[in-house]
């Protein structure tokens, strides 16, 4: 990211033209997420998955008469700049791979971290855990407000994919919920073969999202949780009202409501937007 941050900055102009394009964006999403679910199935989380662009857009989109409040990022300096511009409200989602060595300080230092989809082993969520717990010692508040986690399962089993494999997701969930008391596992996670996503598209299922819920499927029974106890992370922008058809309880979406991203070294934590344009 390309800007020098002020972290007292407390207010950001919003380009109306961009702001009205985004909200009808996220419009269009959510009425084809609703389209899709089946008509028992629970509402669907929608994650908008911001990097690479602006906090101008996020704040955007919160302000938007749809006060969106999920935003998904994949860089954790990127997730730690932004989240000292924008409001509290805001719940983040980590969703990108993680080193260990970065969970406990991203845990620590942003308070309103809502969910880290992207654990695949248990020294991450370990280090997690230490950072929520460091976190709750320093602001009371959060005390009994665990951190949300996602063990990502690699369903597909692309070397080139981060996860763990679906034999070993049952022990990794265990860990979370025995060992570290400052997190709780909201469910399972993957990130679908494109291929399959493409097959599905005209009404197929999806290999790898039929997958998933068979992992989680086992988790629950293999733990004794209630039925309904977990959640099902997937679908994106290609795939994500196969995913909803499928059952999935969030999906995270990014340039269909935000457009095309730039490169990583040309994208900005915050856009300045000309007087006379709010």
């Amino acid at each position: 990211m390309t800007d020098t941050l002020d972290p007292s900055t407390a207010s950001m102009r919003i380009d109306p033209t961009r702001a009205t394009h985004l909200s009808t964006a996220l419009t269009t999403i959510l009425t084809r997420i609703e389209t899709a679910r089946p008509p028992s199935a629970p509402p669907v989380r929608l994650v908008a998955v911001s990097k690479l662009k602006p906090a101008n857009d996020i704040l955007a989109l919160h302000s938007a008469p749809q006060h969106h409040l999920h935003f998904g990022e994949n860089y954790q300096q990127e997730l730690l700049q932004k989240a000292v511009l924008l409001p509290r409200e805001i719940r983040w989602h980590f969703i990108g791979a993680l080193q260990t060595n970065k969970c406990r300080p991203l845990a620590e230092q942003v308070p309103n971290l809502w969910c880290v989809e992207s654990v695949d082993t248990g020294k991450k969520a370990d280090q997690l855990e230490k950072g929520r717990a460091a976190l709750c010692e320093r602001e009371k508040t959060y005390e009994g407000v665990p951190l949300r986690v996602f063990v990502q399962v690699n369903t597909s089993g692309e070397e080139e994919k981060s996860g763990v494999e679906p034999e070993g997701a049952v022990e990794l969930c265990r860990h979370v919920r025995a060992q570290c008391p400052h997190l709780r596992l909201q469910g399972v996670m993957t990130i679908g073969a494109i291929a399959r996503s493409k097959e599905a598209k005209d009404g197929g299922e999806n290999e790898d999202f039929v997958r998933l819920r068979e992992v989680r499927d086992r988790v629950v029974g293999e733990l004794g949780l209630p039925e309904g106890e977990l959640e099902l992370s997937m679908g994106m922008s290609e795939d994500f009202e196969s995913a909803v058809r499928c059952g999935s309880n969030e999906v995270r979406v990014g340039s269909t409501i935000f457009g095309e991203r730039p490169a990583k070294g040309d994208a900005k934590i915050k856009e300045t937007v000309e007087e006379g344009k709010e």
